[in-house]
């Protein structure tokens, strides 16, 4: 079983920044991809960003230029810097990892979610 824990969401004004990160422990073989995804009220859930094994990115439209997905191998830990912030960032935001348990075991995990208010 793979946990996945987030943090460093909060309350912040429109242009400014925040830090998530997302641990994942448990029986971890190896992380194959990283994402973080997030729910407005209201409104489905959406990618926002996603890294690969071979640290490849993508990201929303949204959100390029204004937020860098990166990950720490060792650590099995996930960034997510959102600089620039907009109300219309405001969500819980999930983590999600794939991950590989050995043995020919994989699963698809995700986090508690973690709240980010973007407001004056």
């Amino acid at each position: 079983q793979v946990q996945l824990m987030e943090s460093g969401g909060g309350l912040v004004q429109p242009g400014g920044s925040l830090r998530l990160s997302c641990a994942a422990s448990g029986i971890i073989f190896s992380i194959v991809g990283m994402g973080w995804y997030r729910q407005a009220q209201g409104k489905e859930r959406e990618l926002v960003a996603h890294i690969n094994g071979g640290a490849v990115t993508t990201y929303a439209d949204s959100v390029k230029g204004r937020f860098t997905i990166s990950r720490d191998n060792a650590l099995n830990t996930a960034y997510l810097q959102m600089n620039s912030l907009k109300p219309e960032d405001t969500a819980v935001y999930y983590c999600n990892a794939n991950v590989n348990s050995g043995m020919g075991t994989w699963g698809d995990y995700w986090g508690q979610g973690t709240q980010v208010t973007v407001s004056s």
